[in-house]
């Protein structure tokens, strides 16, 4: 897997207190990563380092083989964004914004059309955007991004607070941008939307890395596997739960199934966010 997104110890503070420590990861073309904490962790700090808004106070951020700090906008011109805050023309239609942002990268002749569809906006509204709900700003926002056909698309809490149909529909598009080979950095703290898009997470708390791994890494490493059993004693019902990586839980359950009333029985993982907890004692929200 080529590498596209390279940083090496970097660190960022306001007023002296330090926002990103000295963090180190790589993204590799066509990898999610989702980068995955709670407010104020961090997060939205490091992507706009890595997108040349912040500057690189210590450390090495390379971009497509390129360092943010002499090629910014080389680097920005190959580069999608959609940050959780909306600066959209409000007073423009959902086409022109498209058009016009299309133009920054000196596109000429541009076809609003295909995006449009793409992220399930109507192509024949002609209102402004002022008159969209939140979901279809986002949804805009994330056309917005992919005018100049990235091979990085960087999103911060894309789904964030959105209807159903909105976040499916920013869900699909992540998961074909990695399948024509872009990379995508995904911030956010939907522990959920991370385990479902993303091929490897990095817990930041605290502007530290605290554990970097693909999900199911994480989980079996962090996590514990157990089987839940629902039966019936007479006419009360009981709950058992049993580890999975004990011995005696296979004897204890065929016990169960042959000597009482099973009402269900299924198995647990830990979630992404019961690892996060205790890795760092934080919650994600």
């Amino acid at each position: 897997m080529d590498e596209v997104i390279r940083v090496e110890s970097v660190a960022y503070s306001y007023n002296g207190t330090p926002a990103v420590d000295h963090i180190s990861f790589e993204v590799g073309a066509g990898e999610v990563l989702g980068f995955l904490g709670p407010n104020g962790a961090g997060k939205t700090t490091t992507l706009k380092i890595l997108i040349g808004l912040l500057p690189v106070q210590e450390g090495s951020v390379s971009i497509l083989g390129m360092d943010i700090k002499k090629q910014r906008k080389e680097v920005q011109s190959r580069i999608g964004v959609c940050f959780e805050e909306k600066n959209l023309y409000e007073e423009m239609s959902a086409a022109e914004n498209l058009r016009f942002f299309a133009s920054l990268f000196g596109a000429r002749d541009f076809d609003p059309v295909p995006l449009l569809e793409r992220v399930g906006l109507p192509v024949e509204r002609k209102d402004r955007v002022h008159n969209f709900s939140k979901g279809m700003k986002q949804r805009l926002m994330i056309a917005r991004s992919l005018v100049n056909s990235p091979d990085i698309l960087f999103l911060d809490e894309p789904t964030d607070g959105l209807d159903p149909v909105s976040s499916k529909a920013i869900r699909t598009l992540v998961t074909e941008e990695k399948a024509r080979g872009g990379a995508v950095f995904l911030t956010t703290h939907d522990m959920m939307e991370a385990d479902v898009l993303s091929d490897r997470v990095a817990f930041i708390n605290e502007g530290k890395i605290a554990a970097l791994d693909t999900p199911d890494n994480l989980k079996h490493q962090f996590g514990r596997r157990t089987v839940k059993v629902r039966y019936y004693e007479g006419d009360q019902l009981t709950e058992e739960e049993l580890s999975l990586d004990e011995e005696g839980t296979a004897v204890r359950v065929e016990d169960i199934m042959a000597q009482r009333r099973v009402l269900d029985m299924h198995t647990e993982e830990a979630t992404l966010e019961d690892i996060f907890i205790q890795l760092t004692g934080r919650r994600l929200d």
